[in-house]
């Protein structure tokens, strides 16, 4: 293929590494990726801590909604790849209930069912204007007080009056009035909702294998250690922090898109002001290595209590062997838990994790006596974790990108899109992979829009 536009990929996270793979694999030349870490994957990478065990940079699994992006992944993984189906739990009081919570209200005890469908049969039509809005127009009082207001908040770390609702589609599920009734009264357990319930995850090296053997594969054009300082849109270069630079003709951005903003010389005031509405939460990822098998076949669960500070913890050791030292799982257990803050939700970096361990034990996950087992007590800070669908977001998207697609620069990605609902792993991938099929043959992008 002729390849006469320098594209220039800022980031190696599943973004940047979508779109070098699809450059590569059409044999196109001219290009350049450029990472600011020493390894690959972004937000989607692995860390081997001292000890030998492995930890993603939060609960990742591996589901698709694309075909091209599944076949990289074979090329990739080839056979090393485990296939599980979902077993996630949502610990609400003192009970287990099977996720998600809202079609599994049998669990509960009887006032909290009573008040669940009282508040489903007392539900009425009605403006929505927010998230809380919508939370509370689908599912009524009962389940918005008990599941998916607080559990929202701590995920989200933002006031769910401050988040819009045009993200939800497939990430939340909604309710069938008839269904939670017959739920409740013949016992029946409603397991299989949503698109990860069945997921792969890698043999060896976590999340992270996934991309970093396909920088492997492709081999060339790439250099890690470089951290992006400055833009020039007029002179179209790129300045790194070592002193070096690069020319383009097209660049790929996948850093976070307020930062980018901040980068580029001589940027507008109003572009610069926009950039600012937008709004991201933080994530303590937090691993837990324990010289103990943990008995459960549980994945992941799902915490809505205030005196719970993580929102999720995922058994880490139960999606792969290799994530315990030695692969070992009869001898060690992993335990990942994830804590947001925000300037809406402050978290004391200093006691996070014993109040984490305090809470294991609390909810039944850990003995008291299992304490004196832990050998690995690691913490990941996380500043950018989820953009924040907010009530501005999408009229600062519109003017931000327009400026920058007008200046040749396609920022895309979970940040460099800001678009949560498109933000998953294989989302940001074929992001990657659409923005070179819309710079070189002029092809309209289906995932990402603003």
């Amino acid at each position: 293929m002729k390849s006469d536009k320098k594209i220039v990929i800022i980031g190696g996270g599943p973004t940047g590494i979508g779109a070098a793979y699809r450059l590569n694999s059409i044999g196109y030349k001219n290009w350049c990726l450029y990472e600011k870490e020493n390894q690959y994957g972004g937000l989607s990478a692995t860390i081997e801590d001292e000890y030998g065990f492995l930890w993603d940079f939060g609960g990742h699994v591996s589901f698709s909604h694309y075909d091209y992006y599944d076949k990289y992944v074979e090329e990739v993984l080839k056979d090393d790849v485990y296939k599980h189906d979902r077993e996630s739990w949502v610990r609400y009081i003192d009970a287990w209930v099977p996720y998600p919570f809202q079609n599994n209200l049998r669990y509960l005890n009887k006032e909290d069912q009573l008040k669940c469908i009282n508040g489903l049969l007392d539900l009425e039509k009605s403006n929505c204007e927010s998230f809380e809005d919508w939370i509370y127009g689908v599912f009524g009082e009962g389940i918005a007080e008990k599941f998916m207001i607080p559990y929202n908040f701590k995920v989200w770390a933002t006031p769910a009056n401050l988040m819009s609702d045009n993200w939800i589609k497939e990430r939340v599920s909604v309710i069938d009035i008839k269904r939670a009734i017959k739920n409740i009264i013949l016992e029946t357990d409603d397991l299989g909702w949503g698109p990860n319930n069945k997921f792969s995850f890698p043999k060896y090296g976590g999340t992270g294998e996934i991309f970093n053997k396909g920088m492997k594969r492709i081999g060339k054009n790439q250099h890690k250690n470089k951290t992006l300082k400055r833009i020039e849109v007029n002179k179209k270069l790129v300045y790194f922090s070592d002193g070096s630079s690069d020319n383009y003709n097209k660049l790929i951005s996948t850093i976070p898109l307020d930062s980018l903003v901040k980068m580029i010389d001589d940027v507008p005031k109003k572009i610069l002001e926009k950039s600012e509405e937008l709004v991201h939460n933080s994530v303590y990822v937090i691993g837990i290595g324990i010289k103990k098998k943990i008995e459960t076949s549980k994945c992941w669960v799902y915490f809505p209590e205030k005196d719970t500070p993580f929102y999720r913890l995922t058994f880490f050791h139960n999606y792969s062997n290799n994530n315990v030292p030695g692969g070992d799982t009869e001898q060690y257990s992993s335990l990942m838990l994830e804590v947001s803050y925000s300037e809406y939700k402050q978290v004391d970096k200093s006691k996070v994790i014993d109040d984490c361990i305090e809470a294991l034990a609390r909810n039944k996950i850990i003995g008291e006596s299992d304490k004196d087992k832990i050998v690995s007590r690691q913490i990941y800070d996380l500043p950018y974790a989820y953009p924040v669908p907010t009530l501005k977001r999408e009229g600062a998207l519109g003017k931000i990108q327009k400026y920058l697609m007008d200046n040749d620069i396609y920022s895309r990605g979970r940040f460099g899109g800001w678009k949560y609902e498109v933000g998953n792993m294989d989302h940001s991938f074929m992001q990657g992979v659409e923005s070179v099929e819309r710079i070189l043959k002029n092809k309209d992008e289906s995932i990402y829009n603003y």
